[in-house]
């Protein structure tokens, strides 16, 4: 469905929708995210306010937070466990409801055995918290006795309680986690009246339903219906089952049903999937599925990156509220702008899953495309007091982000690029496997560009003279990186070519291929070596290849390496290359002669340097930014450039 046809009809997305007798104002919502944005105990803390505050700004109906926790745990989520913590939940409700949106709490039992996992964490005995937490709820799910169970209902409906008390709108049932395992056929091995059939295996999940109502009767009862499909998923329904629990659901008293990729994996990627992984709308099928089942609102969420994706499924009767994740994260303004037909301007999802890997690193989730996530009270664009010429050298990433900021403060900017087209290194990082969606960054970082009247200048060189003609009061230089050629015996050989040139088939390589460096540059150029039938190596020095890619995506690049024969040679030296070989040691000093028709190049990058001394001679300010200030990635380049072009 396009935009105009989406104008002649009233947009369905936009439109209030009613749970529990309750009206959200629109079909839009946060499903549940992990942000680590809490304070130590739990509570609310003012960057967790600031976002949550944001998105309810940017016209969000309905707000989730993820993974509350009814306990005192040492997971980095909410909890709302103690009458102290209530005030907090209070202020966040107060400050989303003033813009019109609905707020819920997603409650969840956390880690195996809490009680003793809190007292090693006291103790410092990290090495046990792990192998407790390797097997997460595999064990707890079969040990845990009855009254044990009934307890954890107490303890959930408790929290139930403080977060009405707190004025929440919506009390969501993690239907993953410790519920979803006890309804697994996968996971749950009980022999009681809480394993076995499915009227068993649900039978949890029922009395907390039912326990929930008693509790907090005029609160709507939201479900995150997890999922097992066969491809994915351990801790939820089977696909199969998932109707008939779901018609349960609803006659227990559930208002609303979430419905979404069963976890329990220990791949991430399963729920929440990286760019080339999954399809769109992947969960929209299943989500209709449920929906035909029941009279209640379902919502689902997974890879719905634009309006129309999300007008399409409520239109074709897959679901009636759309999740928008990680979409949200990228421009929180999404509802507004597509209320306002702006659709255009939509700074949309990239799929990268820095935020994932922020969260899985124990930081707090940020955004590659957005510099303000996670920055809220921070990183505002504030109008310029006096307003400059600004001229940006550099149209990648680092120096589209700059313009964009510094026209949007209100500066004249002009940029300069040497190429034909803008993009930088992005033109070349689409290229791999699964890569192909970055080009929504380049389209939205160039469309931000000239909706904010920056005057780009396409295919010339930045020099100190036509700088200066311009007669800038600051320069931001952001020229980016080119890419390392080490000095290794034989590397001017014909047969030698260079990663960058090969992605950007300026190079051709076939037959037998030999990459030099197992960082992503190299692991990503074996990849797409390996599908154009290349037989491929990678030769790394350190012991592993690089850690920088994210945990969601190496399972899916290691699938390639084992469907196509990639060779890894790790903890290995290159000494020298031949016309027909390439020659390494190993880690224990053996000589090793590796026979190959090519040899690529990926060692890594350094920063370019661009010559400011006449402008700096002329009392222009000058800041680098990104990868000519230290090599790093997109997310680093969009930050250093936001921030300095804000701070002009």
């Amino acid at each position: 469905m396009n935009l105009q046809v989406m104008k002649r009809q009233a947009i369905k997305i936009l439109q209030p929708i009613t749970v529990g007798g309750v009206t959200f104002k629109n079909s839009l919502m946060l499903p549940p995210l992990t942000t680590g944005y809490e304070a130590k105990d739990g509570s609310i803390s003012s960057q967790s306010l600031a976002f949550y505050t944001r998105l309810a700004k940017g016209g969000v109906g309905y707000i989730v937070l993820g993974d509350v926790a009814p306990i005192r745990s040492f997971a980095p989520t909410p909890k709302l466990f103690d009458d102290s913590q209530i005030e907090s939940f209070r202020l966040l409700a107060d400050s989303v409801h003033a813009y019109g949106a609905k707020l819920g709490v997603q409650i969840f039992y956390p880690e195996y055995d809490v009680d003793a996992i809190n007292k090693m964490f006291a103790n410092g005995e990290q090495d046990q918290i792990r192998t407790r937490l390797h097997h997460d709820m595999q064990h707890f799910v079969n040990e845990v006795t009855e009254d044990a169970l009934m307890a954890i209902i107490d303890t959930m409906c408790a929290c139930a309680v403080r977060a009405q008390q707190a004025g929440i709108d919506v009390i969501q049932v993690h239907g993953d986690r410790l519920v979803g395992v006890l309804c697994s056929t996968k996971m749950n091995q009980r022999t009681d009246k809480f394993g076995g059939s499915l009227e068993n295996r649900t039978r949890f999940a029922l009395m907390l339903v039912q326990a929930l109502k008693t509790a907090v009767p005029t609160m709507i009862i939201d479900y995150k219906l997890s999922v097992v499909t066969p491809e994915r998923g351990k801790g939820g329904v089977d696909e199969r089952e998932a109707p008939q629990f779901a018609k349960w659901l609803e006659d227990a008293g559930v208002d609303m049903l979430h419905v979404g990729q069963a976890n329990h994996t220990v791949n991430l990627a399963d729920t929440i999937p990286p760019m080339g992984v999954q399809p769109y709308c992947f969960f929209a099928d299943i989500a209709g599925s449920v929906k035909q089942a029941v009279n209640i609102p379902v919502s689902t969420s997974g890879r719905i990156i634009d309006p129309n994706m999300a007008e399409d499924m409520l239109q074709a009767g897959k679901a009636d509220m759309i999740g928008i994740g990680r979409a949200l994260l990228a421009d929180p303004d999404w509802p507004n702008k597509a209320a306002s037909g702006n659709t255009k301007n939509i700074r949309r999802c990239i799929s990268c899953n820095v935020c994932v890997d922020a969260i899985m690193n124990r930081s707090f989730v940020i955004c590659t495309v957005n510099p303000e996530n996670g920055f809220e009270e921070t990183r505002v664009i504030t109008p310029a007091k006096v307003k400059k010429n600004i001229v940006v050298i550099g149209g990648g990433p680092a120096g589209l982000k700059a313009a964009r900021v510094a026209a949007k403060k209100g500066h004249s900017v002009t940029l300069f690029e040497k190429a034909m087209h803008l993009g930088g290194q992005l033109n070349i990082a689409d290229v791999p496997p699964r890569k192909s969606e970055l080009y929504r960054a380049v389209e939205d970082l160039a469309s931000a560009v000239y909706s904010e009247g920056v005057t780009v200048r396409l295919g010339e060189i930045a020099t100190s003279q036509n700088v200066l003609a311009l007669k800038p009061a600051a320069v931001i230089v952001a020229v980016g990186a080119a890419s390392f050629m080490p000095p290794i015996l034989g590397i001017d050989g014909s047969n030698v070519c260079d990663s960058w040139k090969v992605l950007a088939g300026e190079q051709k390589v076939s037959g037998r291929v030999i990459i030099i460096g197992g960082g992503v540059v190299g692991c990503e150029t074996a990849e797409y070596l390996a599908e154009l039938g290349c037989e491929v190596s990678i030769i790394e020095m350190s012991d592993k290849i690089t850690s920088a890619i994210s945990a969601t995506i190496l399972p899916s690049m290691l699938e390639v390496y084992s469907k196509y024969e990639v060779e890894l040679y790790t903890g290995h030296k290159v000494t020298s290359i031949a016309i027909d070989a390439l020659n390494c040691e190993d880690k224990n000093g053996n000589n090793m002669r590796l026979p190959c028709d090519y040899v690529v190049i990926a060692s890594g990058a350094r920063s370019v340097i661009f010559d400011t001394t006449a402008l700096i001679a002329e009392g222009i300010e000058v800041v680098e930014v990104g990868d000519c200030l230290e090599v790093a990635d997109i997310s680093y380049a969009t930050k250093t450039a936001y921030d300095a072009a804000n701070a002009l």
